[in-house]
């Protein structure tokens, strides 16, 4: 089982710039893709951003160029930079990451984070 906590979300202006990160914990053998997604109210879960473990990325082409997903294999945190933020990409965003999970049954899993809030207003 992967545990992942969030962190970074708040309030920013139009324009500015927020930092999530994500750190995975628990029981595992290998964490595989990482990624960000976010839910705005009314609207679907959306992927924002991916990242495989050999740093593989994939981006919604509505932040292509404003973000940038990275990781830190050794600390198994992901995280998300993102810049030139609008309106509407306020969101709660969420960290998932899909893992193979320790020994002696190494299943294959997918967990999720709780969320962070990213409102950008003015």
């Amino acid at each position: 089982q992967v545990q992942l906590v969030e962190s970074g979300g708040g309030l920013v202006q139009p324009g500015g710039s927020l930092r999530l990160s994500c750190a995975a914990s628990g029981s595992f053998f290998s964490i595989n893709a990482m990624g960000w997604y976010r839910q705005a109210p009314g609207k679907q879960r959306e992927l924002v951003a991916s990242i495989t473990s050999g740093a593989g990325t994939n981006y919604a082409d509505s932040v292509k160029g404003r973000f940038t997903i990275s990781r830190d294999n050794a600390k198994n945190t992901v995280y998300l930079q993102m810049n030139s933020l609008k309106p509407e990409d306020t969101a709660v965003y969420y960290c998932n990451a899909d893992y193979i999970g320790a020994a002696p049954r190494f299943r294959i899993g997918s967990s999720w984070g709780q969320g962070t809030q990213v409102t950008v207003s003015s």
